[in-house]
C-alpha cells in the first residue's frame, strides 16, 4: 500500500529528498506524474486510467507535506523500507490503508513510473 502522511506531520521537510519517486511534496504545491519520473504526455496509470503526465494537479493538502499515492512505490525496486518513514521525526508518514497494493503493484508501478515496461 502507499504511504500517507498524517496531521501530526511539521513540515519539517527531512521526507522530501529521501523519496525516489518525488511523490512527496509541500503543503499547497501542485504535482504532476513527470515530475522525477520518464512519464511524459498522454499516459495510462496502471489502474487504467488516462491522464496527462506533464499536467500540474490541485495540490492533496494545504496545512501539510502530502504523498501521491499515485506515484508511491513504497520505495520498493529502491529500498528495504520507505525512507520517508525512516527518516520522519514525528512518525506520521504511516501506511494508506485507502491505497493498498501486493509488492508486485507497487514493483509494476515502478516500472510504469520509469518506462522500465
Amino acid at each position: 500500500m502507499a504511504i500517507i502522511i498524517t496531521d501530526e506531520c511539521i513540515n519539517c521537510d527531512a521526507c522530501i529528498s529521501e523519496c525516489p519517486n518525488n511523490a512527496i511534496y509541500e503543503p499547497d504545491t501542485k504535482w504532476s506524474y513527470a515530475e522525477g519520473t520518464s512519464l511524459k504526455g498522454m499516459v495510462k496509470t496502471p489502474k487504467g486510467v488516462e491522464v496527462d503526465a506533464d499536467a500540474e494537479n490541485d495540490p492533496i493538502s494545504d496545512e501539510f507535506f502530502y504523498i501521491v499515492s499515485d506515484k508511491c512505490t513504497e520505495c520498493k525496486g529502491f529500498h528495504d523500507e520507505p525512507q520517508c518513514a525512516s527518516v520522519c521525526p514525528v512518525d506520521c508518514c504511516v501506511p494508506d490503508g485507502n491505497h493498498k497494493e501486493t509488492e508486485d503493484e507497487l514493483l509494476q508501478k515502478k516500472a510504469w513510473l520509469y518506462s522500465e515496461n
